[in-house]
């Protein structure tokens, strides 16, 4: 456990390696513990190489009620997690918001990220739920209690709950809406075109906006948003693989 100033606590797991390390940022809800952060969790491990995964405030493990989270506090968590866990250069794995808080750090910590690999990044997302993804009466529930309620298409749990405070702290974070994006590492982009979540087009908009030139998208034309299935996960090994070869 990670101790915060505020008393809170981030669940990680970390192993020591060769460099650069990778960091995994999981999605909205999700944790450490899933399909994507695992296989590459055992693929570092095969590889001998640096590894941390964590899980952000209110998800999984670590403290905190998830629906009192913003985006800013969770990309203030992974600052934390990259200054105080990792050492040395890391290529950072962003998967849907993770991608989102991915570039935020690269942002943050240049002398740090070497290279950013995003999978279904959900660069934005609390504005494209203001701008039309929630209904009139999810916007109603926003506007009497401060919270809505949306579908977990994923597995059985509970809807999400969305707050208020969610959406308006988002708005803080938005990059997209930027003429450019000074980020000046290779990216590597994978979406499915299949993503009923996060549209592929928007891979294609944050390609254009990143200042940097060694940007490429690669689209999976059965993927869905999770790209979770083997054939996927072998595909991340290989782009990260790639990528590794072209840093050394």
């Amino acid at each position: 456990m990670l101790p915060r100033e505020d008393g809170q606590q981030l669940a990680y797991e970390h192993r020591e390696g060769c460099e650069p390390g990778i960091v995994f940022l999981s999605g909205f809800n999700s944790n450490m513990q899933g399909d994507k952060a695992s296989a590459l969790d055992a693929w570092c491990a095969d590889q001998g190489r640096q590894y941390t995964r964590f899980d952000y405030f209110g998800h999984g493990a670590s403290s905190g009620a998830f629906e009192q989270g913003t985006v800013g506090r969770w990309i203030d968590d992974a600052l934390a997690i990259l200054d105080q866990v990792t050492e040395g250069p890391q290529l950072l794995v962003g998967s849907s918001m993770g991608g989102w808080i991915m570039l935020h750090l690269a942002l943050a910590r240049p002398q740090r990220a070497c290279a950013l690999v995003g999978i279904a990044t959900a660069t934005d997302f609390t504005q494209s739920l203001r701008n039309g993804l929630l209904g009139p009466e999810q916007m109603l529930q926003l506007e009497l209690s401060g919270f809505c309620s949306i579908d977990n298409c994923y597995d059985d749990g509970e809807p999400y709950r969305i707050s208020q405070q969610l959406l308006e702290e988002g708005a803080q974070h938005c990059l997209l809406e930027r003429e450019r994006i000074d980020i000046d590492l290779p990216v590597r982009l994978i979406h499915g075109q299949c993503d009923d979540d996060v549209p592929w087009q928007h891979s294609l908009t944050l390609a254009e906006k990143l200042g940097s030139a060694d940007v490429e998208v690669h689209l999976v034309k059965a993927g869905d948003h999770r790209l979770s299935q083997p054939r996927d996960l072998q595909r991340l090994q290989r782009v990260i693989d790639d990528l590794l070869g072209e840093l050394a």
